[in-house]
C-alpha cells in the first residue's frame, strides 16, 4: 500500500527532506493519474479562484454549479503561479505525543508542496519562517536551485519563541506584486478573529489563501488517567489539569476554537484544513489538489 510510505512516522526515518518530498509527491501523483477523481491531461494545468477582472469566458461553469465558487482554468504555457508558504516555528510547534512533532509534520508538508509546485507544475515558490520574528525569508521564484534553497531553509527550522502573526503578513505584503497562492501552516493558538483579520487582506488582493491547521492528536483529544501539570511551551506558564477537565471541558473548548476558525475562514473566503500529525500526507495533498481543481 502506498500509504505506508506516506505515514508521518515512516517519513521520519527517511534521510533528507528532498527524498521525503519526492517519495510523497511522486507516489501520490502516480496514483492521481489512475484516479477518475482528477481530470489531469497534458494540456490542462490547474484551476485558480476567480478574481475581479478575469475573463468570464474562462470560468468553469460546471465547477461553479457544483460548488457555487468560480474558478478559472489555467493551461500550461500561461504565467506561472507564485506559491508562498508562511511557516510557524513557535515553541508550541515542537510538541508531539507520538514521535513526529508538529514542526516535523509541517516540514514534510512544506517540502511536498514545494516539490509539487516547482518540479511538477513549474511554479515559483518561496517561504517565510516566523515565530515572533521573521527567521527566514525567500521570495517566490522559478530560478534554478530554488527547491534546494527552500529545503535547506526547512532543515534549519527549530521551534522557539512565541507566535506573532502580524509580522510575517506585514512583511509579505511589502513585496506582494502579483496574486498567487499563500499557504499558512501553523497550530493557530491565537484568537480566530485575529488570525482571519490578519490574513484576510491577502485574499482581497487576489491571492488564494489556504490555512493548514496542524495539531497533534492528543491536543484534539487528550487522554489523562490522573491529574497532570501542563506547561506552556511558549510562555512556561503551568496549569494543573484533571482527567475530567481534559475529557470534557477542554475538548469542548478546542472544538469551539477549531469550529470558529473554520467558519470565520470560510466567511472571509479563506480555505481551511485541520490536519493531525498522525494523518498520512497523501490525504493532505489530495485535499490541496482537490482545492486547486475546484472540487472542494
Amino acid at each position: 500500500m502506498l500509504q505506508r510510505f506516506l505515514n508521518p512516522s515512516v517519513l521520519a526515518g527517511i534521510s533528507g527532506l528532498e527524498l521525503v518530498a519526492r517519495t510523497v509527491v511522486e507516489g501520490f501523483v502516480a496514483g492521481l493519474h489512475r484516479s477518475p477523481d482528477f481530470g489531469f491531461s497534458q494540456e490542462f494545468a490547474e484551476y485558480r479562484a476567480y478574481s475581479e477582472g478575469d475573463d468570464l469566458r474562462h470560468v468553469d461553469w460546471n465547477v461553479f454549479a457544483r460548488t457555487e465558487r468560480a474558478y478559472i482554468k489555467r493551461y500550461r504555457g500561461e504565467t506561472n503561479t507564485l506559491v508562498t508558504v508562511l511557516l510557524d516555528t513557535s515553541g508550541s510547534m515542537g510538541y508531539t505525543s507520538h514521535g513526529v512533532t508538529k514542526l516535523d509534520y509541517a516540514r514534510y508538508l512544506c517540502a511536498s508542496v514545494f516539490y509539487l509546485a516547482i518540479n511538477r507544475q513549474r511554479d515559483g515558490a518561496g517561504i517565510i519562517v516566523f515565530d515572533d520574528e521573521i527567521r527566514h525569508f525567500a521570495a517566490p521564484t522559478t530560478r534554478q536551485g530554488q527547491l534546494m534553497r527552500l529545503l535547506h531553509a526547512l532543515e534549519r527550522c527549530e521551534p522557539r519563541a512565541r507566535t506573532d502573526f502580524a509580522r510575517p503578513f506585514f512583511h509579505f505584503q511589502q513585496f506582494l506584486r502579483r496574486r498567487g497562492i499563500v499557504v499558512v501552516i501553523s497550530d493557530f493558538y491565537e484568537a480566530p478573529e485575529m488570525i482571519v483579520r490578519t490574513v484576510e487582506p491577502l485574499r482581497h488582493k487576489g491571492s488564494e489563501v489556504l490555512l493548514f491547521h496542524i495539531l497533534d492528536p492528543r491536543e484534539i483529544a487528550p487522554r489523562l488517567h490522573e491529574p497532570a501539570l501542563l506547561i506552556d511551551m511558549e510562555t512556561a506558564d503551568s496549569m494543573e489539569v484533571s482527567p475530567e477537565y481534559a475529557g470534557a471541558e477542554y475538548r469542548q473548548k478546542i472544538g469551539a476554537h477549531i469550529a470558529a476558525l473554520r467558519e470565520k475562514s470560510k466567511a472571509a473566503g479563506l480555505d481551511y484544513f485541520l490536519l493531525d500529525t498522525s494523518r498520512p500526507l497523501d490525504e493532505a495533498l489530495r485535499e490541496y489538489l482537490a482545492l486547486r481543481a475546484g472540487r472542494m
